[in-house]
């Protein structure tokens, strides 16, 4: 079985390079388009694999082309794919606008990930078995506070990525060990306006906060208090699509290696540079040998 689980969306990305986001009303032209496997939790899963983590991905798609090209792609990164759900809706896509500047915008459809289905057996089994289970809110919260939970009851360690943000039932935070939101996302769930306090907030609820920022590093939090910052791997962007999601699989699969948290962190931040320096989602994200030059 795995060690790191992770259970979350499965999108194709339709993908548009353009100059800036066109005014309201207008028609413009962008350069390019691409189709390109993503989704947060496909990201996360495909992260963690290319460094080195064992991984088992709890998703679901389409019985379509879509569906069929994001189970192959999961494959051939090393990824189990024995419980990724075929539901009878389309597979989710997002569609994404990258700036000539790098950032992105980013509207997504989730179809088949926000099909509402309970945690099967298999599921169960598979999170059992695991260290790590790493969840995000592209599928239905009901099912993510299910997996949480039940991870936490088992002695699972969780991993978060609150995205997107939105009010959580009572209690979630509290199954949290490990919660990484960026730094908006964090200002969200905290209710207030500074990304540090925020990091202070939730820290009090929570095993450990990391809040990305970046080109400014990440703020990592404990108990009320802020106990590291680590910095940003400089690097010159090209598309920050999924930057976030391989700090957060690479941070996993490094503590799942026997990393201590210091060098972990660090090795989240040098493969989410890296990733930035390469077109796409799932394509750019480094394998371990190009992150370990620079740690």
């Amino acid at each position: 079985m795995a060690d790191i689980v992770v259970l979350g969306s499965a999108n194709m990305d339709l993908v548009v390079r353009q100059p800036r986001l066109p005014e309201p009303g207008e028609t413009m032209f962008g350069s390019s388009f691409a189709t390109v496997p993503g989704g947060k939790g496909l990201n996360q899963a495909i992260a963690a694999a290319r460094v080195g983590g064992e991984v088992a991905f709890l998703g679901a798609v389409g019985g379509d082309a879509f569906g069929r090209e994001l189970r192959e792609t999961l494959s051939a990164a090393g990824v189990n794919t024995d419980a990724v759900a075929l539901v009878e809706r389309a597979t989710g896509t997002a569609h994404i606008a990258v700036l000539d500047g790098g950032e992105n915008a980013i509207v997504v459809v989730p179809d088949a990930n926000g099909v509402e289905l309970p945690l099967d057996d298999v599921q169960k089994r598979a999170i059992r078995a695991a260290r790590y289970l790493v969840v995000q809110f592209e599928r239905p919260l009901p099912l993510v506070a299910e997996a949480v939970a039940f991870a936490r009851a088992h002695g699972v360690t969780t991993v978060v990525t609150p995205a997107p943000a939105m009010p959580l039932p009572e209690g979630f935070l509290e199954n949290v060990d490990i919660l990484v939101p960026n730094a908006a996302e964090a200002c969200t769930l905290a209710g207030v306006d500074d990304e540090t306090d925020a990091a202070r907030a939730l820290s009090a609820r929570v095993g450990t906060v990391v809040v990305t920022r970046g080109a400014r590093g990440a703020l990592v939090a404990r108990g009320g208090d802020i106990v590291t910052q680590v910095p940003a791997h400089p690097v010159t962007p090209v598309d920050t699509t999924g930057a976030g999601d391989t700090f957060t699989g690479v941070l996993v699969a490094r503590l799942a290696a026997g990393d201590a948290e210091p060098a972990a962190l660090r090795a989240a931040s040098v493969a989410a540079a890296l990733a930035t320096t390469r077109p796409g989602a799932s394509p750019s994200m480094p394998t371990w040998p190009e992150v370990q030059p620079h740690l």
